[in-house]
Order: structure tokens, then sequence, then C-alpha cells
């Protein structure tokens, strides 16, 4: 059975996992000798093996072998004990942590997690993990992986002062994690890291470039509603960002002008909440916009919207709920009644300054709130999950780790693959 196998496959890859690791010296092993005889046509021959490896995965995913069934084909990636289809279908559930051994064994081994085609035959078999990325200094990002309750250090960002100290945004898709703000010039930038390479890197810029959308993503496909333009113009522009082809594409306008909103998928479609009262849903098949008057989460306090955060919301399984700062209460939507209600109180330790500094997530099947001190000096920040069930049950939260910050959460971010 390709169970039992995957088991003892974890087994050989399993290591002992420090409980904080740079990325780097794990994920990539030290590159092969780049003498002449490894070049092909400019190129290592590692490089024109990892593309069509990965081509000749596509082609092969398209038949039951790699998708369902299982065969007996001599070409192995290990050691041709167990047939190639049966190793793809054993490293495919190993844990992402257990990724950077896997890299390491053997050149195959490699370039299944280099170039890309390891996640994209996950997906294809909808096998996914999702771990949490969030920031509390300039341009330092850790990962938090809350199965394994591991963190990960990623590169420091190289940028210029403007983009250090200003507001950034953030939103993960595919194996990329953007992060979008102003750079010296006052203009709108991105910057991608891809999970593949472990590095930072200028990102395609959007067609109409903004802030304070809201945005949200599915698989490898994001998309990005409304915001603020560089004059300070509020925007009815949407656009959705590709991140295995790195474009994008404008969508139809919204039916209004829209900012400090947020974005979530449910049910397949895109909705865009808050802003200007009520939210908007964007089915991706009729490529139409609906309004929702009532989907904006109500307040326990009136304040000047320009003073709150967007509104804090996530989605679980479908269903969509959004956390009140002020009231620290977990509210849940009724598609049926297009109504909210209170479920139950949000951790203790989830301190803000009107929203900001608070982060509410999806990640799979959980919802995790990250919070942190109100000031500097607080000395730490809290990582609390809750599985929501089926009924009205009230949020009982566990605590999954704590991390020594003097700063709150700047920016999070949940990557799935």
């Amino acid at each position: 059975m390709v169970e039992d196998r995957t088991y003892l496959l974890s087994r050989v890859f399993s290591t002992s996992r420090p409980s904080e690791t740079n990325w780097d010296h794990h994920m990539y092993p030290p590159q092969e000798d780049s003498s002449s005889s490894n070049l092909r046509n400019g190129k290592r021959a590692s490089d024109d093996d990892d593309g069509e490896l990965k081509d000749d995965l596509r082609r092969q995913s398209k038949s039951p072998k790699l998708t369902g069934a299982v065969s007996t084909d001599d070409n192995s990636l290990i050691n041709d004990i167990i047939g190639r289809d049966i190793s793809i279908s054993c490293l495919i559930r190993c844990s992402r942590s257990d990724y950077p051994s896997i890299a390491s064994l053997n050149r195959s081994f490699r370039s299944l997690v280099k170039s890309g085609a390891i996640y994209w035959l996950r997906r294809q078999n909808r096998i996914v993990e999702h771990w949490v990325y969030f920031s509390c200094q300039l341009l330092e990002w850790v990962a938090f992986d809350p199965v394994e309750r591991r963190w990960m250090n990623l590169p420091t960002m190289r940028s210029g002062d403007t983009f250090m100290c200003t507001d950034k945004e953030s939103l993960a898709v595919g194996t990329d994690l953007l992060v979008l703000g102003k750079d010296d010039g006052s203009s709108h930038v991105v910057y991608r890291y891809s999970l593949l390479t472990n590095s930072w890197s200028p990102g395609e810029k959007m067609n109409s470039p903004r802030c304070l959308f809201g945005s949200a993503s599915l698989g490898e496909i994001a998309i990005f509603a409304g915001g603020c333009d560089s004059l300070g113009k509020v925007s009815d522009v949407a656009e959705m960002y590709n991140s295995e082809l790195q474009t994008w594409t404008l969508l139809p306008k919204m039916n209004k002008p829209r900012k400090m909103c947020s974005g979530v998928f449910m049910d397949g479609k895109f909705y865009v909440i808050g802003g200007v009262g009520g939210g908007e849903e964007y089915d991706l098949a009729t490529k139409k916009w609906t309004e929702i008057p009532e989907m904006s989460p109500p307040r326990s306090r009136e304040m000047p919207a320009s003073a709150e955060a967007p509104p804090l919301v996530a989605v679980v399984k479908n269903e969509l709920y959004a956390a009140d700062h002020a009231g620290m209460v977990v509210r849940k939507y009724d598609k049926g009644s297009k109504k909210w209600f209170t479920i139950g109180r949000l951790p203790e330790r989830a301190g803000s300054v009107n929203g900001w500094g608070l982060a509410f997530r999806a990640c799979g099947e959980r919802l995790i709130v990250i919070g942190g001190p109100k000031s500097s000096g607080g000395g730490f920040i809290e990582l609390n999950s809750w599985i929501p069930t089926s009924d009205r049950s009230p949020p009982e939260w566990t605590l999954l780790d704590r991390k020594h910050s003097s700063n709150f959460v700047y920016n999070c971010a949940v990557m799935g693959c």
C-alpha cells in the first residue's frame, strides 16, 4: 500500500529539528562543481534537468499513475526499489519540513524541490500544508509551522529606507510571499520572496499600483481589489495575480470604490469586505461583481475609519469569521440570513492598537490569532489557534507558541502549498 510506504519513507527522512533555524542552511545544499563538464549550452546540466523533470511530471500527472493508482515503473527516484510513481506519491505526502533533508539526498530529489514540481504535484493531489509568515521587525520575516511548531528565519529583505520605514501590505500566493509598499521615489513597488529559491527579488508591479486594498489568494492566483493610488484617489480597480506566470491581469471594476478593505475567498468566489460599508462578491466564472450590503462585521466601538484597521476576517471550511478587536470577541457570518453573530472570545493576549498589530488568519482548518504588546518593550507575542466546529460552539484557543518580540505584528500572511 502507498500509505505503508509513505510511513516508511517519512521515517527515513525524519531528522531531529531545532526549534528555530535559518532556512537557507537546510533547504539548499552547496552547489555542485561548476566546471565546463557540468555545463550545457551555457547552463548547468542540473538547471536543464529541473525544467525537463517538471515538464515530464506535468505530462505524467495527467495519467492515473500520480493522481490515484500507482505503478512499478523502473525509473525510480529511490534506487529502483519501489518505482518512480510510488516514490513521488510518497514524497508529496511528506511534510514540507522534511524537504530540506530530501533535497540533499540526490539530484532528482533536489530538482523536484527546487523546480517547484513537488508543490505543483501536491496541489494536483490536494495535499496542502499551511504555514504562517509574519514580520515584527523592519525587513525581517519568520515562518512558523503550526503542526510541527517549528520556526524558520527568512533572509533579510534588501530595500531602500523609504520602503523599510513606511507601511507595507503582504499576501502569500502559491510558493511566493508578496510584500507591497513604496520605494524612495514614493512609487508603489512589490518585493517577492520565493520558497523555491529562498530569496527576495523585485516583483512585477500592478497595472494600477496602489495601497490599502483588499486581497486574498486561492492556490496560485490572488485578487487585489480597491485601494488608494499614489495621488490618494480611492480606487474601484481589481486585478488578478498569477504566481506561476508572475503576471497581473485587470478584472472588471467593482461597483464602488473602496479602501481600507479586506479580501477572502469563500465557496470559490472572491469577496471584498469593508471600505465603504458592506461588501462585494466577485464570481470568477461570470466575471461579475454583486453588492452584499450587510457583509461588513459590526463594531463594538465606533471610530473614524482612517484610525481603525481594515476588517479582521478569515475563512475556514467556507465559513466566514471576524475578530472584533474592541470587544475582544469572535463573530461568525451566517450566509443564509446574511447576518453576523457572536460565538465567543478572542485569546487574552490579543492586544492591538485599533486593530493594528493583531493578526487574525485562516491557516488550513485552523483560525490563527497572533497578538503582541501594544507598545514597545512588551516582551513576546503569542500564537493561538482554534479549529472551528460545524455548530456554534465558542472558541477554545490552544497556545501554539510564544516568541520574544519588542514590537507587535507588522505584517502577516499564510502560505498553503
